[in-house]
């Protein structure tokens, strides 16, 4: 019988502990190795990839930027090692065109080349889950560590955007990680401060909007120091900022040692505050560019699902919202009591600033974005919030390593039914997978991954038929053998056959799709994203 008392005991330890750790970590590794073999490349990935290609072969800051360098530099690792060739010099589209072009018309394996750009983000997704294991260890013992690291590597949206050649999961963690060495600092802010902030600067030097998150790790400096030794603490926050603005800069000149920037997208004009905060940057100015062009893609008038409502704009609640849908239940039940009991328990409480300041900070800023597409721009709770929840285990109640136990044994039963389908998981409260194309959209569900099993399933299933596809993505179906026309260029009438359709299309289906998908019959269903009828 399981007793939490034998992880007490150092001769367990030595031989159980370990043992528990890489027991998740290598069905983590599993699950998102599946996913990367399987998965054909995302909306988002040709463009990363495309960049990346760009940093080996030496063309520079050509494509790509409004996100910084430093992600790209991990995914060309892996394009650096599969060997692409790359034959774009004097390519002149755009970056998305860009991407598809090395992927499909360079004589490249699309499948290899993806698969070897995901692996380096693969690793960096478990090297965080030992961040999670130490922080809440540290906290909360032995049993509070491995509970944690079980709900990180348990996670639906960790595991479906840790396997892609995205930029989500890095950010996250690297913030992650900052924030648990400012954490350690309030015994040795000397070895811990200066690694903090290049562990902030990789994650601003990742995505722009780590930025949101530079007060609060500045802050949280000041306080690990502390506030009656206020001229160390403003020194220890400066080192960290210093050391932030230098690993932006170091990944730039990686990128391109001569800093040659010449945009090859249109760079709006940004005025007024925004204006000013973009001039104020002590960074490159392609980070200030890109700051431009990602402040112009926010007044974009993007339209949103739902819950089945098609909407312009954007709604304040709907991370929130699909959180809800997302999380597994059991997980929610844990972060919930992990933010209680950090700030219940006394030993604990001085942590909460360091655990709920910052996921409550860019959860805010992430809410008051525009771009309603996916649970991926708040990633960084399952992380965050994983070390919580592992405080439960500071709480001395007779039952709760039992009912911790227990949830935890239900998330991982959920996520392991998910297996190999974890971008559109849902809970079980909102139907599973199967049913999330009814409440959620674009990256929570559909995001372009499945054209390969669409292939298959084709040859498998429907041989010789007329197909006609809507496919939402980033893919090129004739790559992977896919003959099919677009039923919306041609009169309704002439639809007859197999319709294929990607599931964040159907959802917003408007004009001739709507009518179409109107009198047409479901017989098929493809990776939970896409969606076959009958005509």
């Amino acid at each position: 019988m399981w007793r939490p008392e034998l992880l007490r005991s150092g001769r367990a330890r030595r031989w159980l502990v370990p043992l528990v750790v890489a027991l998740l970590l290598a069905q983590m590794t599993v699950a998102m190795v599946t996913a990367a073999v399987r998965q054909t490349p995302t909306i988002d990935e040709p463009v990363y990839v495309g960049a990346a290609a760009d940093y080996v072969h030496g063309q520079g800051l050509r494509h790509n930027a409004e996100h910084p360098p430093l992600g790209k530099l991990v995914v060309a690792a892996g394009v650096a090692f599969s060997g692409a060739r790359v034959d774009g010099a004097d390519f002149t589209g755009g970056q998305g065109a860009w991407g598809r072009h090395l992927l499909y018309e360079s004589g490249n394996d699309p499948g290899r080349l993806m698969l070897a750009a995901r692996l380096p983000v693969i690793v960096l997704t478990l090297l965080f889950g030992l961040v999670v294991l130490a922080f809440a260890r540290e906290l909360a013992g032995t049993l509070g560590g491995l509970t944690a690291l079980a709900l990180y590597a348990f996670s639906p949206d960790v595991i479906a955007h840790g396997s892609l050649a995205t930029l989500d999961v890095p950010a996250a963690g690297f913030l992650l990680t900052s924030v648990w060495l400012v954490w350690r600092a309030r015994e040795r802010p000397r070895r811990w401060l200066p690694l903090a902030g290049l562990a902030l600067g990789a994650a601003v030097a990742t995505k722009m909007s780590a930025l949101a998150a530079v007060p609060v790790v500045l802050g949280l400096a000041v306080l690990s120091v502390g506030p009656r030794r206020w001229r160390r603490a403003v020194l220890g926050a400066v080192v960290v900022a210093v050391a932030a603005v230098a690993v932006v800069w170091a990944a730039y000149l990686l990128a391109d040692p001569r800093l040659g920037w010449e945009p090859r997208q249109r760079v709006p004009v940004v005025a007024g505050r925004r204006g000013l905060l973009v001039a104020l940057l002590p960074f490159p100015e392609a980070y200030r560019d890109g700051m431009r062009i990602q402040f112009a893609l926010e007044n974009h008038p993007w339209q949103g699902f739902l819950f089945g409502r098609v909407y312009d704009g954007s709604l304040w609640y709907y991370l929130p919202a699909a959180l809800l849908v997302k999380t597994p239940l059991g997980m929610l039940a844990l972060w919930a009591a992990g933010a209680v009991t950090v700030v219940a328990v006394r030993r604990l409480r001085p942590a909460a600033p360091y655990l709920l300041v910052p996921a409550g900070v860019l959860l805010a800023a992430a809410m008051a974005g525009s771009r309603d597409f996916g649970t991926r721009y708040a990633v960084f709770l399952p992380m965050f919030l994983a070390v919580a929840a592992g405080c439960t285990a500071a709480v001395r109640w007779r039952w709760t390593p039992v009912v911790t136990g227990a949830l935890v044994v239900w998330v991982a039963v959920g996520s392991l039914r998910a297996y190999p389908f974890y971008l559109p998981y849902s809970n079980e409260a909102f139907g599973g997978p199967a049913a999330t194309r009814r409440h959620l959209h674009d990256s929570n569900v559909d995001w372009g991954q499945d054209l390969g099993r669409l292939a298959d399933r084709l040859r498998e299933r429907y041989p010789g038929e007329r197909v006609w596809l809507v496919y939402k993505g980033s893919g090129v179906p004739s790559a992977y053998g896919i003959d099919a026309e677009d039923p919306r260029r041609v009169p309704v009438a002439a639809v007859r056959g197999l319709l294929v359709v990607s599931d964040s299309a159907a959802a917003k289906a408007r004009g001739r799709l709507a009518e179409l998908l109107a009198d047409s019959r479901e017989v098929d269903r493809v990776g939970y994203s896409i969606t076959l009828y009958r005509r």
